[in-house]
């Protein structure tokens, strides 16, 4: 019955052109003949209100506070991720179609197009969310709807500490390395908490500093004073008007900035981000997708590749124009940690390569071979 209602008020409101407001609901009601309690129309206007204008049936899940992903794999249960790693809930969509058609009404509010003739969109949603979906029969399992919301609160590196993710001698080293203009990419895998500590370490750059950020979906909101925040942009249905993050750091030179910041470096943008390093724009900083620091050379020379840089070329730009790696790990357990930093080095053949300076044994964070030479570029202010 409920379910019934439900349907015939939203065909209504559809079929007028009118918002799930609680005039508009009670108007649609007494049009179809419905009398519903008042404390039933409340529900009925809060569900509607979802429907229409938020997440709909998962609203709860994203509404609930620490939840970071939720995710939908056609009609198997929802799951979720509250900070402790993904959990399965007592929510799951009924039929195909109705994930479908959700997935598509996401997509709408979003400004995207979701059907068979492109049955993948990545966008945002207003409230910040990042949505990505794949429609049937792309993915075999039933449409994937994969939802990245954004924290409600902005997470300091006090906070990190009081949470245990880092020790005091390490937050006051990161503080140090803003400081000095160090130039660092932050490394991880995914959910592992780099957008979290960037945006953490953006906030103790001078405030007379001019930060220019550049991101595939907005994510990065630091507490300072003067931010330019650019997004890139997908091509339209006739495959025109793309903006790369590329072309986003290449236009963010002209913009007097003193931090460059690419929220993530995925592609043929990190020639630009590390040719900026290498030219006087001290202090730029990213993240990017490593399993440890020892494997993030190999991934921007893979990225290079991208751009037709060869490894040698990569090689020499970042043995010049990158400090360290800083690497942030998610244990089993769902705590996040500060896994340590490490210094980049050029070998005898030109190559760059990574040693620890400081990292956690599993108890506690120790010195290493690197200690030394960071401490040696944070009284210099990075490489010489």
């Amino acid at each position: 019955m409920h379910t019934a209602v439900n349907a015939r008020v939203r065909h209504r409101l559809v079929r007028e052109g009118t918002q799930a407001t609680h005039e508009h609901v009670a108007r649609a009601l007494n049009a179809e003949g419905i009398v519903l309690s008042e404390e039933a129309l409340q529900q009925l206007v809060i569900e509607l209100e979802r429907e229409f204008n938020g997440a709909g049936l998962l609203q709860p899940l994203i509404e609930t506070p620490g939840v970071t992903d939720v995710l939908v794999n056609g009609t198997q249960p929802v799951w979720w991720d509250r900070g402790k790693g993904l959990e399965p809930t007592e929510i799951r969509f009924a039929a195909e179609s109705d994930v479908r058609k959700y997935a598509q009404r996401l997509a709408s509010i979003a400004g995207r197009r979701l059907d068979d003739a492109a049955p993948m969109v990545d966008a945002q949603l207003p409230d910040g969310t990042r949505l990505h979906c794949v429609l049937a029969p792309i993915a075999t399992t039933g449409t994937a709807i994969s939802l990245r919301i954004p924290s409600s609160s902005t997470i300091t590196l006090d906070h990190l500490l009081e949470s245990g993710s880092m020790s005091r001698e390490l937050r006051d080293l990161l503080v140090s390395m803003i400081e000095s203009r160090l130039a660092f990419l932050i490394s991880g895998g995914t959910g592992s908490g780099k957008t979290t500590v960037l945006g953490a370490l953006l906030a103790h750059v001078p405030p007379d500093h001019r930060i220019v950020i550049v991101e595939d979906s907005a994510e990065l909101n630091p507490r300072h004073p003067h931010v330019v925040r650019m997004q890139s942009r997908l091509a339209n249905v006739e495959g025109a008007g793309a903006i790369t993050l590329r072309d986003l750091v290449r236009t963010s030179l002209r913009m007097r900035p003193n931090r460059i910041v690419v929220g993530e470096v995925r592609g043929a943008e990190v020639v630009e981000l590390l040719s900026a390093l290498n030219t006087g724009h001290e202090g730029g900083c990213g993240t990017v997708h490593a399993n440890s620091p020892t494997h993030v050379p190999t991934r921007l020379e893979a990225l290079g590749l991208t751009a037709g840089l060869d490894r040698t070329a990569l090689h020499a730009l970042m043995g010049a124009g990158l400090d360290a790696v800083i690497h942030v790990q998610r244990l089993s357990s769902g705590q996040r940690i500060m896994h340590g930093i490490h210094v980049t080095s050029v070998n005898q053949v030109g190559y760059v390569g990574t040693t620890p300076a400081i990292t956690w044994n599993g108890s506690r964070w120790e010195h290493g071979e690197g200690w030394v030479e960071l401490q040696r570029r944070l009284s210099r202010g990075g490489n010489p």
